[in-house]
C-alpha cells in the first residue's frame, strides 16, 4: 500500500535516531534508547496542561507510577486513563507526551498516563493488574484529581489498546462503569495468520519477524495466549462493553487486529467509530510533527472522546 508521503521524513529522522542502537539490543537498553529519542522528539507541551502531577499507586503486582496531563480548568473534568505503547516491555508516560497533553488540551479533560510494569521481567498478568489498579484508584479518588467519576474511559496505543481493551472487559457491569475505550492500532489476540501480516510483513516501526520474541516475553505461558486479558478476542461475550474508537493504519501488520475486533463488538450492539488509516504506519502518531494525517486523526479521537464525555 502507498505510504503517505508525509511520512518520509519522519523515517528518515526516525531509523537515524535508532540506528546506534545494536540489532540484538536487550529490553533494557531499548527502553533507555526510546526515552532519549523521544524527549528529543517531544513536541512543545500546550501552556494551557499541566504535566507535573505523579502518584504512585499500590497494586498487587507492585507500586505503580502514573503522570496527570490535567487542562488548567479548574472544575470536575472527564477523565482518560491512558496506556502506553512499547510492545510491552518499553515506553513510559514520558515517550507518549505528546499525546496524551494534545487530548487533555483539545477536550479541556484530565489524562492520567501509565507507567506499567514492562516485560520480560514483569510478564503477565502484572501490567493489567496494576493497570486495573490505577482504574480503581482514579475512581475512588475522583475528589481529590478533580475528575468526574462517572466520565472515565480508557485508552492507548498497540499494546496500550491492547491493555485498555481488558480493561473494557474487566469493568464491564461493575460499579465502575467506563464511558468509553480508545484502541490505537491495537493487538487483540495473538495469531498472526490475518492478511495484513503478509502484506505488512516489512512495514515500517513494526516488523513481524520480531513479534513472535516480544510475544513470548510478555506471554511466556503459553496457556495465557488465549486468556481474554491478554487477548480480548477470546473473551466469551463482548456485549455490554463500552463505546469504541478503534484506529488502524493501512501499512501495519495489526491493521486487521482492529477491523476483525470492531466487527466482533459491532456483531454484540457495542458502538464503534473505525478509522482506517489510510497511507498511515504502526505508530503513526509519533509523525504529527510531519504527518497533517497523524495530527487529523488524533483530532478525530479527541472529538469522538469529546463527545462521549457530554453524553
Amino acid at each position: 500500500m502507498p505510504l503517505d508521503p508525509e511520512l518520509k521524513p519522519f523515517l528518515e529522522v526516525w531509523t537515524q535516531k535508532w540506528a546506534s542502537l545494536a540489532p540484538d539490543a536487550n529490553p533494557a537498553d531499548r527502553r533507555a534508547r526510546f526515552e532519549v529519542i523521544a524527549e528529543e522528539m517531544r513536541l512543545p507541551t500546550p501552556v494551557d496542561v499541566e504535566t507535573d502531577n505523579e502518584h504512585r499507586i499500590p497494586s498487587l503486582a507492585g507500586e505503580v507510577r502514573v503522570r496527570v496531563f490535567r487542562h488548567k480548568s479548574d472544575y470536575s473534568q472527564p477523565c482518560l486513563i491512558y496506556m502506553h505503547g512499547g510492545a510491552w516491555m518499553q515506553g513510559s508516560p514520558e515517550t507518549h507526551w505528546d499525546i496524551t497533553a494534545r487530548i487533555a488540551s483539545a477536550n479541556r479533560q484530565t489524562v492520567i498516563s501509565v507507567d506499567y510494569a514492562l516485560a520480560p521481567e514483569n510478564p503477565f498478568p502484572a501490567a493489567v493488574t496494576q493497570c486495573q489498579a490505577v482504574v480503581r484508584w482514579a475512581h475512588n479518588n475522583a475528589d481529590m484529581l478533580k475528575i468526574n467519576p462517572g466520565k472515565i474511559a480508557v485508552g492507548g496505543d498497540s499494546a496500550g489498546a491492547n491493555l485498555s481493551a481488558s480493561l473494557a472487559i474487566s469493568f464491564r457491569e461493575t460499579s465502575i462503569n467506563l464511558i468509553g475505550q480508545l484502541l490505537i492500532y491495537p493487538p487483540v489476540d495473538f495469531e498472526m495468520s490475518r492478511p495484513a501480516y503478509v502484506e505488512n510483513a516489512d512495514a515500517p516501526l513494526l516488523n513481524v519477524r520480531g513479534m513472535p520474541m516480544v510475544n513470548a516475553m510478555y506471554c511466556p505461558d503459553p496457556t495465557d495466549l488465549q486468556n481474554p486479558l491478554a487477548a480480548p478476542m477470546f473473551a466469551s461475550s463482548h456485549a455490554n462493553l463500552p463505546p469504541a474508537y478503534i484506529a488502524v493504519a493501512e501499512n501495519d501488520p495489526l491493521r486487521d487486529d482492529g477491523i476483525d475486533y470492531a466487527a466482533k463488538l459491532e456483531s454484540e450492539g457495542v458502538p464503534v467509530v473505525l478509522d482506517r488509516g489510510p497511507g498511515l504506519i504502526h505508530g503513526y502518531l509519533r509523525a504529527m510533527e510531519y504527518c497533517e494525517a497523524s495530527r487529523r486523526s488524533l483530532a478525530d479521537m479527541s472529538r469522538w472522546l469529546d463527545g462521549i464525555n457530554r453524553i
